[in-house]
């Protein structure tokens, strides 16, 4: 019984070791949870006051900014998405040229695939001064699954920042700040297109099922193992009289 005995100990610690694990894993996520909701609710602040920030070291993830400016809409990027009910279409991302203040990429919101084609919603094209709310979002990194980009097609799959700055500005793209910033739904644009807000606010939280996994099998281990034990230990009882003395069978 040495030997499975210590077998049963190293896996109860490595079994407690990763329900504990995901238990830290459960406090860090709810923390990250309700930081994002308190930023995405809180006043905006200006896009300077973020490059501060940033500049800092700080995360300025999901900060709401408000920012004023002009759309670039001839250089806009289409960025591979699904809408909440699964639909495919592309996100919006036009460069917005902002007022003293280089260029910032927006992303204005979700269009079906029929019409990604600005010709097909060019009331939702607007000119001149705007005012944009939304909340910074940091570019991505290509997963492993992920197509690559297309920037010949104007097709992206990925939040490239450095790529999409290329496409849209040009290799004079110095004054392009390096996040993005997804719109609120509202005010939303003349003819409902491109629909804004569509910043996932809520992130995957499992760690709570995770951890009771792994406690769940360390009990399982103990378990099997008693029932090892008794399965071991049975014949040698079962040799023994009620005096403890060995009894003799005859056929």
């Amino acid at each position: 019984m040495l030997w499975p005995g210590l077998a049963v100990l190293v896996g109860m610690a490595v079994l407690i070791a990763l329900g504990t694990w995901q238990m830290q894993r459960l406090a860090w996520k709810e923390g990250l949870i309700t930081a994002i909701h308190e930023r995405a609710h809180a006043a905006p602040v200006a896009l300077a006051d973020v490059e501060a920030r940033a500049a800092r070291g700080e995360d300025v993830e999901y900060t709401r900014v408000a920012v004023s400016g002009r759309f670039d809409h001839a250089k806009e990027i289409h960025l591979y998405a699904l809408d909440e009910a699964g639909t495919p279409g592309f996100h919006i991302i036009t460069p917005l040229i902002v007022t003293g203040d280089g260029v910032v990429l927006v992303n204005r919101g979700f269009v079906p695939n029929d019409l990604k084609d600005p010709a097909r919603r060019a009331a939702g094209q607007v000119s001149g001064e705007v005012s944009i709310t939304g909340l910074t979002r940091h570019p991505d990194q290509q997963g492993m699954f992920i197509p690559g980009n297309d920037p010949a097609r104007n097709i992206w799959y990925w939040r490239d920042i450095e790529g999409m700055t290329a496409a849209a500005v040009g290799p004079d793209n110095q004054a392009v700040h390096r996040f993005y910033v997804d719109a609120e739904a509202e005010p939303a644009p003349p003819g409902g297109w491109p629909h804004g807000g569509v910043t996932r606010l809520t992130l995957p939280n499992r760690h709570l099922e995770y951890a009771l996994t792994w406690y769940g099998l360390a009990v399982a281990l103990i378990a099997v193992f008693v029932a090892f034990a008794i399965s071991r230990t049975a014949p040698a009882r079962s040799g023994q009289g009620a005096n403890g003395a060995e009894t003799w069978k005859r056929d």
